[in-house]
């Protein structure tokens, strides 16, 4: 069974310590990132202390948009002034995106579930929470409010279930370790979150175009090494047509896990004309994590992503040949 691992107590002097932070989270922020970032205000505001929650963006996703007005992107010299740093989400500012180097010689603590996190060496600067099988971020920043004597509020509830559904698909990735998951899950919604309005807010709003762009990205889907792996792409002229908030990740990895057989999936996206993200999934045993590495990402071993310098045409043969250990030869 999972055990959680506990805060550590010089996170907790950290905190205590400490009357002004900059809670930071990575760029291009999740509903984990988010609901941990704005969760973790919270909790320090009602213990008296200045936060600030920072992100460099974009906030593409339709269900994290409607919280993007409450970060900003701007740090001076006024914001830095006395102020700790809380990184949430990844480990250390190498991933925060333009934040990241206005966040630089300030006091730091780094609270993270990403164990191949390319930044993950870099944590000497501070008090470190890191734990990899943590199901969420979120969830750890409920170990922390409670380790701070705290209960949520029903807002600090709803924004860590938010998270904590993100991450686990609305539960679909828990296996049989997963009691801590559920009972993390049970506090959250005794304290106020409304589960049904949280999937409604991860599931619900999406645009016609979204489902004809989901449409177009599995029409493109190729089986390789015996059906193990699912390789699909969106065409740069798609990314331009649609936009980015025409995307629904989530339910296409979901529609392409259901295939018997399959192993994992990879979705090459052309963002720009010289440079693509990839996302990677897989089911059980596989770590895409590992893989994503290779392409200078990151992530957990059933789901990872990465952004790259190059075209769908140039990146494809090589997240194939990556997989080929792993999956064997094509046949």
């Amino acid at each position: 069974m999972y055990i959680p691992r506990p805060v550590p107590p010089d996170l907790l002097t950290f905190i205590r310590e400490g009357a002004k932070f900059l809670v930071a989270g990575h760029k291009e922020p999740d509903g984990d990132c988010v609901g941990s970032q704005l969760a973790f205000c919270s909790l320090l505001r009602r213990l008296g202390k200045e936060a600030l929650p920072c992100s460099a963006g974009p906030f593409k996703r339709t269900e994290i948009m409607p919280y993007a007005d409450r970060f900003t992107a701007h740090i001076g010299e006024a914001e830095r002034e006395g102020a700790r740093v809380i990184v949430l989400d990844c480990s250390g500012e190498g991933r925060t995106g333009d934040i990241g180097e206005a966040l630089k010689g300030l006091p730091r603590a780094i609270i993270d579930h990403h164990v191949t996190n390319p930044d993950a060496d870099d944590t000497g600067k501070g008090p470190v929470y890191l734990d990899g099988q943590a199901p969420a971020t979120c969830f750890m920043t409920l170990a922390v409010l409670e380790a701070l004597g705290l209960e949520p509020t029903p807002e600090e509830a709803a924004l860590l279930l938010f998270g904590l559904c993100t991450d686990t698909g609305f539960f679909r990735h828990v296996d049989a370790q997963g009691a801590e998951t559920f009972a993390a899950a049970t506090r959250l919604v005794r304290s106020g979150a409304n589960p049904k309005e949280i999937y409604r807010a991860i599931h619900g709003g999406k645009s016609l175009d979204s489902r004809i762009l989901l449409g177009r990205v599995l029409s493109r889907a190729e089986s390789h090494f015996g059906g193990k792996l699912i390789l699909s792409t969106e065409q740069y002229e798609e990314t331009q047509r649609f936009g980015l908030e025409g995307r629904d990740s989530d339910q296409l990895y979901q529609l392409l896990q259901s295939v018997a057989a399959v192993e994992a999936i990879v979705i090459i996206r052309q963002e720009t004309p010289d440079n693509c993200t990839i996302g990677f999934r897989s089911q059980d045993r596989l770590d895409v994590g590992a893989i994503a590495l290779q392409f200078g990402g990151g992530g957990h071993k059933n789901a990872a992503g990465s952004s790259i310098a190059g075209t769908i045409e140039e990146l494809r043969p090589q997240v194939l040949r990556a997989f080929e250990a792993a999956l064997g030869s094509e046949g």
